[in-house]
């Protein structure tokens, strides 16, 4: 098996650089790509976002579990989804490897697929990055996202009492799909598709600038949590969130994750199963979801006046569950 150690990095590049060049040639806005000190990137609008996101076998996947494929798919819609919650359209991406010198080419290779057909399915070609020997055993990816914005930036602290809070995309199926691996269930039927939606989720972007557009107030993907990422608009706002335990068992926790996990079980990854990278939206109230372009958005809550019972609520409620937190005990 041939290994980075077996080859330099030009020969490294020349195998995976040409997976991108499927998505550079779409864009006129790409005015210097990969191969010089930097890209170039025209700025139209004149606002450019720029989000950064990462993963680290052993922490973030695991070789038994996830392919090469996978971990780029999921670390370029991390990155996406990120663009997206501002409201903006991603541009491109700049990707950078650091990898034990024993790692496979094939699967620097089947990494660089991944992320390619992210960047292909949202236009945002990669304009370069950078590779790196790491320690034995380590290998890390880390993708820096760039997006434009049609309008004003959409902020987690734009959030005010009286909006309806809504979900674009689904809820859990990737917490569920991390628990059927952790606790080794059989990987088939419904319990097969929450994991392929752990392995390598996916994210609505495009919902991103379509809420925008049509006056959201607040926007956050789902990437720690539902109660956890809902809690930072509350927060950032100053304000409240309480949802609608019914609406989450209805759309959400209903369907594949009760089959698998049970009911009770279900609720728990709704409200705090990460890596899920749907869009959460705080709208005026005399929004109409129903008419928004592209992937439904659903009512799950409102926004409140901020009071002493915590920042997010189900049914009036603090909900005794956790989402993610790289550094926090438990």
């Amino acid at each position: 098996m041939e290994r980075l150690r077996d080859v330099d990095e030009a020969a490294l590049l020349a195998r995976v650089l040409p997976a991108y060049d499927r998505v550079r040639p779409r864009h006129a806005d790409v005015l210097v790509g990969p191969g010089d000190d930097a890209a170039v990137v025209a700025a139209p609008g004149g606002s450019v976002v720029a989000t950064t996101d990462g993963m680290v076998r052993g922490q973030d996947w695991r070789d038994e579990w996830s392919s090469g494929h996978d971990v780029g798919v999921k670390v370029a819609v991390s990155n996406v989804a990120d663009v997206a919650a501002m409201g903006a359209v991603p541009t491109g991406l700049l990707v950078s490897l650091v990898a034990d010198p024993d790692l496979p080419v094939a699967w620097a290779v089947d990494l660089a697929a991944g992320i390619a057909d992210v960047a292909a399915e949202c236009g945002a070609p990669v304009l370069g990055g950078d590779v790196s020997s790491g320690p034995p055993g380590v290998v890390s990816v880390t993708i820096t996202a760039l997006g434009a914005l049609p309008g004003p930036p959409v902020l987690r602290s734009g959030a005010r009492a009286g909006d309806v809070v809504a979900v674009c995309g689904t809820l859990g199926r990737s917490g569920g799909g991390l628990a059927v691996l952790l606790e080794d269930l059989p990987r088939t039927g419904p319990a097969a598709g929450l994991v392929a939606d752990h392995l390598a989720p996916r994210t609505p972007w495009r919902s991103g600038p379509v809420a925008a557009a049509a006056g959201a107030h607040a926007l956050v993907d789902v990437s720690d949590g539902l109660v956890t990422d809902a809690g930072r608009v509350a927060r950032a706002s100053g304000v409240a969130v309480d949802l609608d335990g019914d609406a989450l068992r209805a759309h959400h926790a209903a369907g594949p994750l009760t089959e698998v996990l049970g009911a009770g079980r279900a609720i728990e990854q709704v409200l705090a199963g990460g890596e899920e990278h749907s869009l959460v939206g705080c709208f005026p109230a005399a929004t109409d979801l129903v008419a928004l372009a592209g992937e439904p958005w659903v009512a799950v809550g409102r926004v409140v006046p901020a009071g002493p019972d915590g920042v997010v609520t189900v049914d009036g409620v603090v909900p005794d569950v956790r989402g993610w937190d790289h550094f926090g005990a438990g």
